[in-house]
């Protein structure tokens, strides 16, 4: 069996939202939830939480020691490269790719996204290619290999910076999957990036959050059902909406290896 790692990238410098990793949810700071809901995910071997060497960054990483997850401390632009190192120090063979700014992240869609990888033998396998989930449910899975591949090539700022895209980009080189919902609900917005995300996720947890319970899409989607108002908390917000300004200012670096 290949061993399976999930590597949450969190810092908590934010220009929309600063700080917003630790912004409290009901009663715990934001990454605390992330990784919880990360840890009912099945089929994992390990977490990595991969932040930054900035003094700011240290506190991210007294939560995870505290949350009895690993850590590693790498460079603040450079998000690729803290995957990489992320991965060799957890000896990864196939990586799963979380944000911190997704505290609604669910554990059977991570199931479902590795087992899709791993039946198919893919190299990448992601959820929002042809998006259909929410936005903030999002899963990319990938192998060590293609992650080592796009560290070694990838030229770009946006490509370092969001770590995947160098993978997805080059069809001819990688087999590519794409694990589409059910039902095409990608117009929802679950992700926290401003402060209307934060209160959008504050009511759902107000409502569904209970100790040592898992909710998950279905609970959310029900309360919303119930709820309609609650989506109007933070519509009209652009998808992806850092990867299309970085690719805007987009520039070729130097990498330093």
């Amino acid at each position: 069996m290949k061993k399976v790692v999930a590597i949450i990238q969190a810092r908590m410098g934010s220009t929309r939202l600063p700080g917003k990793v630790v912004k409290e949810i009901a009663g715990k700071p934001m990454l605390y939830h992330v990784i919880n809901r990360v840890k009912h995910s099945k089929e994992l071997n390990d977490i990595v939480i991969a932040t930054t060497n900035l003094k700011e960054d240290s506190q991210i990483l007294d939560l995870a020691s505290e949350l009895g997850v690993k850590s590693y401390a790498g460079s603040e632009n450079d998000v690729l490269d803290r995957y990489y190192r992320s991965a060799i120090i957890s000896k990864a063979e196939v990586i799963v790719r979380i944000t911190a700014d997704c505290p609604l992240v669910d554990p059977n869609v991570i199931d479902k996204v590795v087992r899709y990888y791993l039946i198919n033998d893919f190299d990448y396998v992601g959820t929002s290619i042809i998006p259909t989930y929410p936005d903030g449910i999002d899963v990319e899975v990938f192998s060590f290999t293609a992650l080592e591949k796009a560290w070694s090539e990838s030229k770009l700022s946006s490509e370092r910076e969001h770590v995947t895209p160098y993978i997805w980009k080059n069809l001819n080189i990688f087999r590519i999957g794409n694990l589409k919902n059910d039902e095409d609900i990608s117009y929802m917005r679950w992700s926290v990036d401003e402060q209307r995300d934060l209160e959008f996720v504050r009511k759902i947890y107000n409502n569904l959050y209970k100790k040592d319970e898992m909710f998950y899409i279905e609970d959310i989607l029900n309360l919303l059902k119930k709820n309609p108002e609650l989506e109007d908390i933070n519509k009209g917000i652009i998808r992806n909406e850092g990867y299309l300004k970085s690719i805007k200012e987009d520039k070729i670096i130097k990498v330093k290896k």
